[in-house]
């Protein structure tokens, strides 16, 4: 599904990268944990493979087709969907019109359908109590699982999550790692999460350590 292909990153010289040669396929279906101590590059890898930033060397493919050639803006509305840290909702908003707007900006299959929208929310533990409620009144775990609706409400088959659990408590990073999990092997999505916790990076189903410069398949 997504390919890198001599993938290469550096700042200001290139005789520095963060990591070069980097050659990793990541498949529909399975969950994926990216893993390395602080300032390794995890963060900066998760946002070429959002289509965020653009390689210094290399190439990255989804489905055989070169992002380059996809378009990036084209590649993030449609094929990728990020859950960010800091969750990213429309903060004036409730779960309800956070899912519908993104639904609409995505042209995803479902826009339009409140029915739709409400059963992922509910499904999540967002309630009818809660529902209709301005997200900025919602617990951080609360803004996570609506922030994890609004990826499964879009169609992008590509799901990638940048410390998704480090705000959260530990009840709550097992029950977000779990709806991970779902959405790789229910929605058959591939799922793709940058994480510091080695109990969240144990529950995927593969890993992967960024260590001088190279990516490690971790067993």
């Amino acid at each position: 599904m997504l390919k890198t292909t001599d993938l290469g990153y550096w700042y200001q010289d290139k005789q520095q990268p963060l990591f070069e040669g980097i050659n990793l396929e990541f498949e529909a279906g399975q969950s994926y944990a990216i893993i390395g101590h602080s300032g390794t590059g995890k963060t900066t890898f998760l946002s070429l493979i959002a289509g965020l930033d653009r390689p210094k060397a290399g190439e990255i493919s989804l489905d055989g087709k070169s992002l380059s050639k996809i378009g990036l803006t084209t590649y993030r509305r449609h094929d990728v969907s990020i859950v960010f840290q800091a969750y990213n909702l429309f903060t004036y908003m409730s779960p309800l019109n956070n899912l519908m707007t993104a639904m609409a900006i995505t042209a995803a299959e479902h826009a339009g359908d409140r029915d739709y929208a409400q059963k992922i929310l509910e499904d999540l533990g967002i309630g009818a109590d809660l529902i209709n409620r301005n997200v900025q009144r919602l617990s951080g775990g609360q803004q996570q699982r609506v922030a994890i609706a609004r990826t499964m409400a879009c169609d992008a088959n590509l799901v990638v999550a940048d410390e998704p659990t480090g705000n959260l408590d530990e009840d709550n990073t097992k029950e977000v790692i779990a709806q991970f999990q779902r959405i790789a092997h229910d929605q058959h999505k591939c799922v793709i999460i940058v994480t510091h916790e080695p109990n969240v990076a144990d529950q995927c189903d593969h890993q992967y350590r960024l260590e001088n410069k190279q990516f490690t398949a971790v067993s």
